[in-house]
């Protein structure tokens, strides 16, 4: 078979192709018109983010097995149309799990203990102890919205510490020793921290709104290490200038480009001007999942299943 990778990523993974006998080519510069008019002669995809691939995409490339994406989601593959057109897809969770958990527990910690703040105001030549006083993680609820790879990796983290964790899925029986699963009313009325871990689809599109945050009970912190287009963020920021939201930690934004790589091109939102000022924010650039180990783990991931797959 041959395989057209778009994204350049960890070596092993062309490496261990070759080896398997496939024939591997590179274009990581290419438009998608480009890639489109010869995609055709490639039995498979191999890429990250750089463009959709829609149906038209989807109607040239007549020959295509499968689609390996090296990341966790698929929202920029159009999965109905692929799956009718006998296209295989994969995706790579496994692979950048533990990187999420470990960055989100990160994250949390630096908020309740102002880190970030700190560590600015000492370079400043500030040394304002009492202003840094934080919070402790023991005792608190810690609620987890989507209970899968990502989910599950965070709890697992959690798990040495004094928390409750609880989880909220759409899907039902995903509760395991590290977190009880519960409906979304309960969840709502006792998390102290929401952890949003969903993929983006239609149902999560706009997720965290104002209507949402408004439902939970208390005043509570907020982390998303998934999608940013899953949240508001007009509707985040009036709920941390009004307290109901005492800090978010955020690795995705509302307003990325599709393929990760790049925020807005035009005038910078307010509501982002607002989050760049608070102290009580914590913002990373989609890095998540994005670690040393992380990036060798994802390519042996995509390998592993086209192997059992084509093999």
């Amino acid at each position: 078979m041959k395989i057209l990778h778009l994204d350049s990523n960890h070596q092993l993974l062309i490496n261990q192709l070759n080896d398997l006998g496939y024939t591997n080519h590179e274009d990581y510069k290419s438009s998608k018109e480009v890639v489109e008019a010869t995609i055709h002669e490639y039995d498979g995809i191999v890429l990250r983010s750089c463009f959709t691939i829609d149906q038209q995409f989807l109607d040239a490339a007549i020959n295509l097995k499968f689609i390996a994406r090296v990341g966790a989601g698929l929202e920029n593959i159009d999965c109905d149309y692929a799956h009718k057109k006998g296209v295989y897809l994969i995706s790579a969770p496994e692979g950048n799990r533990n990187a999420v958990g470990e960055h989100t527990l990160g994250m949390l910690l630096s908020l309740f203990n102002k880190l970030n703040k700190a560590d600015a105001e000492v370079r400043g030549g500030k040394w304002l102890r009492e202003d840094n006083r934080g919070i402790e993680l023991d005792g608190k609820t810690v609620g987890l919205i989507g209970y899968g790879n990502m989910g599950k990796a965070f709890a697992k983290k959690l798990h040495g510490f004094d928390v409750e964790v609880l989880c909220y899925d759409i899907k039902e029986n995903v509760g395991d020793a590290n977190a009880k699963q519960v409906t979304l009313q309960e969840f709502q009325g006792i998390v102290d921290v929401v952890s949003l871990h969903t993929p983006q689809t239609p149902l999560t599109l706009n997720m965290i709104n104002a209507s949402f945050i408004n439902q939970i009970k208390k005043p509570f912190w907020f982390f998303n290490t998934a999608r940013g287009k899953s949240v508001v963020t007009s509707d985040l920021v009036s709920a941390l200038k009004s307290g109901k939201i005492l800090g978010a930690g955020l690795d995705v934004l509302e307003y990325e480009k599709a393929s990760f790589e790049s925020l807005f091109s035009s005038e910078m939102p307010e509501a982002f001007q607002y989050l760049i000022n608070s102290e009580n924010v914590l913002l990373t650039p989609h890095v998540a999942g994005w670690t040393i180990e992380s990036k060798e783990k994802l390519a042996q991931t995509i390998v592993d299943k086209i192997k059992a797959k084509f093999c």
